[in-house]
């Protein structure tokens, strides 16, 4: 039961939205191509995780209406891009509930917040493939138990402990 509740990962009050242009080139985006100075939006962001799933979810500051979701499938992965020029950058991809896909830039004003929000979503992604090992490893344990350690004592058997100075029990 442990996948029915929803715990925040990350919270970041202070994130920038971009409309960016289309990819240039497979090297991947460019923040310098976007306005930096004139961001489409600000607002909150939220990584959350209920179970396995991961979603990065965009709020308003002081309502905290949902602006927008993006779910987290895989680490790295095309749902969260790294832009080539700023660590402070990224590009992620939006879904909407009819399945619609929109790629938008993401930015933080301190390089410390974006550290914090790469770790977060890899954390995440690491403790899932923990629980999918620990999960093989005891089937493999349920199925081939291996033989039975018996560290017990024998009807009759003794042990003999020297204490030192001559004493023994």
């Amino acid at each position: 039961m442990a996948s029915t509740y929803e715990s925040v990962l990350c919270v970041k009050n202070e994130v920038m939205i971009y409309k960016i242009p289309p990819r240039p080139s497979n090297r991947g985006y460019r923040a310098a191509d976007w306005k930096l100075d004139q961001p489409d939006w600000k607002g909150r962001l939220r990584i959350v995780a209920k179970g396995n799933d991961c979603e990065i979810k965009l709020e308003d500051k002081s309502s905290g209406e949902l602006f927008a979701q993006c779910p987290v499938d895989a680490h790295p992965g095309i749902a969260v891009e790294a832009v080539m020029d700023s660590s402070r950058y990224f590009v992620i991809r939006l879904v909407n509930d009819n399945g619609q896909n929109a790629f938008i830039g993401m930015g933080f004003a301190d390089r410390a917040d974006s550290f914090d929000f790469n770790v977060a979503i890899q954390d995440h992604f690491k403790w899932v493939k923990q629980t999918k090992q620990l999960a093989e490893e005891e089937k493999k344990a349920q199925l081939d138990p291996g033989p039975k350690l018996d560290l017990g004592f024998k009807e009759g058997q003794t042990i003999k402990i020297n204490l030192g100075g001559g004493v023994s029990i």
